[in-house]
């Protein structure tokens, strides 16, 4: 399966649950399906959902200042419920609740006005569609579900519908695919699925939530100590909710923010980093102002996040690495203030020059030890100004760069 390339190297999205969910201020459908309030008391909410200050333009205007280059909306969640008009369901924003108008396309609309990708979140199950077989955990795991063909197959027209009216109305460049985890492969077709979805739009990137058919891998809340061979991407909280919780105040420091994106990218995957607006389609201030100041991490460092692929292999350095696509260049990601020398192991490559990003500071260096074949190691002098968050250090090499892992003579 192919990957686009503006895929494999956004390094930074930005991940918006937004829903009727917001109202309330409680955990998108899960709050109904695990009885923590009843599936109609869940959706009274779409009586308070008015989205009176939806702004899509700040939102991209906020998402380019951030370093991002693409977002994922949540046009429908597990409650069923759309953003967008659909004629599948009258259970929609735009019919139930006093928003009363679209919602994705003027979202799309800005993203692109901003040259961000447009992403579009789907939930494959329904837990508010009729001919869905389950709606409640109690209902899952109450035992083997007694199978109706018809109702599956009406299902399956539905979900195909929605679908197709997304991809033709709005053009996504990602579909973000959630919940197939209740029902198997051969149900839900999903090689079908895909190559209905690649007829339509044939450069659209989907996830891994296909059931092995996407395009690449969706771990969630920690960068994976060994990254996915592939294409993959980390979705992760800004606090410890996806969508907007009043009570959920524990908003990451920005420290750990950086640091788990330079886990990721050094990793070779992107960061989809989640907000929660509000009802009205505002976005908490905690988030907003930690979103500003990553980007301004991104711009003082950015020729070693874009235009990059994952580092060189843990051991050479005991730091996060990125390399330049050329490989030419290494860049070296220090957590704390370097106060003494930083030192690389078997690079064979002859270095250029080192600087450290942000300042331009370039910084003197020597190797120890080594003979034929072995470098020895390479100790760069630490920078006379660190860098408020991650101090980098880019290795500008000789030619592509050449790694020593043999054992020496002893």
């Amino acid at each position: 399966m192919t990957m686009q390339s503006w895929f494999t190297d956004a390094k930074l999205g930005i991940f918006l649950h937004w829903g009727v969910y917001a109202v309330r201020g409680i955990p998108e459908s899960w709050s109904f399906y695990n009885g923590e309030i009843t599936y109609e008391n869940y959706m009274k909410q779409l009586d308070g959902f008015t989205a009176s200050a939806y702004d899509p333009d700040a939102w991209a205007r906020l998402f380019k200042a951030a370093g991002a280059r693409y977002a994922v909306l949540t046009a429908k969640h597990h409650d069923g419920v759309a953003l967008w008009d659909t004629a599948h369901s009258d259970l929609s924003v735009v019919k139930r609740s006093p928003a009363a108008r679209d919602l994705v396309g003027p979202y799309a609309d800005a993203l692109r006005a901003h040259d961000l990708k447009v992403g579009l979140y789907f939930s494959h199950l329904d837990w508010s569609h009729p001919d869905y077989p389950f709606h409640t955990s109690e209902q899952f795991h109450a035992g083997p579900v007694v199978e109706d063909p018809e109702a599956w197959e009406r299902f399956l027209t539905f979900h195909r519908g929605q679908l197709t009216e997304l991809v033709e109305s709005y053009a996504p460049d990602l579909l973000w695919f959630d919940g197939d985890w209740e029902r198997p492969e051969e149900l839900w077709r999903m090689a079908e699925l895909r190559d209905r979805l690649m007829a339509m739009k044939s450069d659209l990137v989907v996830n891994s939530r296909l059931l092995g058919h996407g395009d690449y891998a969706t771990p969630e809340q920690g960068a994976p100590i060994t990254p996915p061979d592939g294409p993959w991407e980390l979705c992760y909280t800004i606090n410890d909710s996806w969508g907007y919780q009043a009570r959920d105040h524990d908003h990451k420091p920005l420290s750990i923010l950086i640091r788990t994106f330079v886990e990721t990218i050094s990793g070779g995957g992107n960061l989809l980093l989640d907000v929660g607006p509000r009802e009205d389609g505002t976005i908490v201030p905690e988030q907003e102002s930690r979103l500003r100041a990553l980007g301004a991490w991104i711009g003082r460092n950015e020729p070693a996040v874009f235009g990059t692929i994952r580092g060189i292999p843990a051991g050479h350095v005991y730091a996060p690495t990125t390399l330049s696509t050329d490989r030419r260049t290494l860049y070296v990601f220090c957590y704390d203030p370097p106060r003494d020398s930083v030192t690389i192991t078997g690079l064979a490559s002859k270095v250029r020059r080192i600087t450290a990003l942000g300042s331009g500071e370039e910084l003197t260096h020597r190797r120890f030890g080594g003979f034929d074949p072995v470098p020895g190691v390479l100790a760069i002098d630490a920078p006379s100004v660190a860098d408020p968050q991650v101090t980098v250090l880019a290795v500008e090499l000789d030619g592509e760069i050449e790694l020593y892992r043999g054992e020496g003579r002893g």
